[in-house]
C-alpha cells in the first residue's frame, strides 16, 4: 500500500489531503478513499435542500437560455425548468446556442428582447457572455445560472443571482478517486477537458490534482478538445491516443458525457474490449446515452450525475425567491457517482439522475405557501 500523503490544494480544500490509494484523510472520521466511494454511490440520498421560502410569485415569464441543447445536461436542465414554470404557473420559452459563441450571443440577445422576467443560463459561461448578461440584469431582469461560473451560488461580478452547480471540485473528485480506486492505486489517466468553459478547466485541474496525489497513479496527457467539435475530433484523437499511450491508458476521465459519445467506435476497431481498459469516467451531467452505455457496460464505467431536473425545479425556485426579493436558497446538491451497481435506482430505469428523494412535492408546498 503507498503511504505518501499529498495536499490537494488544487481542490481548494486546504487542510484536506489524501493518502493514496485507500486513506482520503482530513474526512469524517478519517474516511478512506473506499468509504467516500461508498458514500457518493448511495442510491436515494436524502433531501437537504429547503424547505422554506416565499410563495409562488404570480404570472411571471422566463427564458431558458440553452448553451447547446445538443448537451444532455443542458437538455436536462431545460425539462426540469419547464416542468417546474408549469407547476408554479409560469410561462417558460426555451432558445439554443447551438453551441457556438455567436450562437449563445444570439439566443441571449433573442431572450433580453422577449423582456421576460428571468433568464435561466444553460451552461452559458458568464465571463464568455459577460457584456449581454449585464445589459440584461440592467433591464431589470433576474438570472439565474446553471454551471455559468466556477462555483455554485450568488456571482455578484457577474450579475447572476444564483449559479446552480453539485460542486465541480466535489464532483471531479469523486470521478479521480473512482479511477484511484478502482485501479488499486495505479491508474494511467488522460484527462478530457474544454478550455471554452472556466467550470471545466476548473474540473479537469481538480481531476489531475487527485490523480497527482496518487504515487502509483500517473496523468498521461490532459487533452483540450472543444465539446462542440466532440463529433468529429474524438474518433481520430481517441486512435492517436491508444497509438501513443497504449496499453499505459487504463482510465479516461472528461468533464462531461459528451466525449464519451464519439469513441466507442475507435475503442472497438482497436480491439479494445466493451467493459475493457480504458475504463471512462465521467466528471459531469449523466446524461441519457451515458446511462445507457454504464448499463450496459458498453465503453463507460461511471458518471458523476447530476440531478439534471432538480436542478431545473431549483433554478425556477431561485428566481422566485429574487422576484421575491429574498436570499439565494445556499442549497448546492450532493455529488452523486453513477455506476453499474447502482443504475436501477433514483431514475436511473429512465436514463437520468433524478434523485428519490421527494424535492417536487417539497418545492410545490414551498410555492403553494404551506
Amino acid at each position: 500500500m503507498y503511504r505518501r500523503t499529498t495536499t490537494l490544494l488544487a481542490l481548494g480544500l486546504v487542510g484536506q489531503m489524501m493518502t493514496v490509494p485507500f486513506a482520503l484523510a482530513g474526512e469524517s472520521g478519517g474516511k478512506t478513499a473506499q468509504q467516500y466511494m461508498v458514500d457518493v454511490t448511495e442510491p436515494n440520498p436524502p433531501w437537504t435542500g429547503p424547505t422554506t421560502g416565499p410563495a409562488a410569485q404570480k404570472g411571471k415569464s422566463i427564458v431558458y437560455v440553452s448553451a447547446d441543447q445538443r448537451n444532455g445536461g443542458a437538455l436536462g436542465v431545460a425539462d426540469g425548468v419547464q416542468e417546474a414554470a408549469s407547476a408554479i404557473g409560469w410561462t417558460v420559452r426555451v432558445l439554443d446556442g447551438q453551441g457556438t459563441v455567436s450562437g449563445r450571443s444570439t439566443a441571449l440577445q433573442q431572450a433580453i428582447a422577449l423582456k421576460p422576467d428571468g433568464i435561466v443560463l444553460g451552461t452559458v459561461d458568464a465571463k464568455e457572455q459577460a457584456e449581454l448578461i449585464r445589459q440584461a440584469a440592467d433591464a431589470g431582469i433576474k438570472i439565474v445560472g446553471w454551471h455559468s461560473v466556477t462555483k455554485p451560488g450568488p456571482s455578484a461580478e457577474y450579475k447572476l443571482f444564483n449559479n446552480i452547480a453539485t460542486d465541480p471540485l466535489e464532483v471531479a473528485k469523486a470521478a479521480a478517486t473512482f479511477a484511484v480506486t478502482d485501479s488499486d492505486g495505479k491508474a494511467g489517466v488522460v484527462i478530457f477537458t474544454d478550455s471554452t468553459y472556466a467550470i471545466a478547466i476548473a474540473k479537469s485541474d481538480a481531476m489531475a490534482a487527485v490523480i497527482k496525489a496518487c504515487s502509483g497513479c500517473k496523468v498521461l496527457s490532459v487533452e483540450d478538445t472543444p465539446l462542440a467539435e466532440a463529433s468529429t475530433r474524438m474518433p481520430q484523437l481517441t486512435t492517436s491516443l491508444l497509438q501513443r499511450f497504449g496499453n499505459q491508458w487504463t482510465y479516461a476521465l472528461s468533464i462531461n458525457d459528451l466525449t464519451f459519445d464519439f469513441m466507442s467506435a475507435s475503442l472497438s476497431s482497436a480491439g479494445i474490449a466493451q467493459d475493457g481498459y480504458p475504463r471512462n469516467v465521467s466528471a459531469g451531467d449523466g446524461s441519457e446515452a451515458a446511462f445507457q452505455r454504464i448499463r450496459t457496460k458498453f465503453y463507460q464505467s461511471g458518471t458523476v450525475a447530476e440531478p439534471l431536473h432538480l436542478h431545473g425545479w431549483q433554478a425556477v425556485d431561485e428566481l422566485n425567491r429574487a422576484f421575491a426579493g429574498q436570499p439565494a436558497s445556499g442549497f448546492s446538491a450532493q455529488v452523486h457517482l453513477v455506476i453499474p451497481k447502482n443504475i436501477s435506482s433514483d431514475g436511473g430505469p429512465k436514463n437520468i439522475y433524478d434523485p428519490e428523494n421527494g424535492y417536487r412535492a417539497v418545492y410545490t408546498r414551498i410555492w403553494k405557501g404551506r
